[in-house]
């Protein structure tokens, strides 16, 4: 099982990298704006679970 859930969290953070080629996913993500994002590490997050490209 531990194999099957590394693999799931690689492929997830390759696609996401594949989708948001820039080092931070806020760039190209469609909440990036301060009353949007919720989150306390925008606008610099590499990994997020509300990410969503524009």
């Amino acid at each position: 099982m531990k194999l099957v859930e590394r693999w799931r969290s690689y492929l997830t953070e390759w696609w996401l990298r594949f989708r948001c080629p820039s080092e931070f996913l806020c760039d190209n993500c469609r909440y990036d704006h301060p009353s949007a994002c919720p989150h306390g590490l925008r606008p610099n997050a590499v990994k997020c679970p509300d990410y969503r490209p524009n």
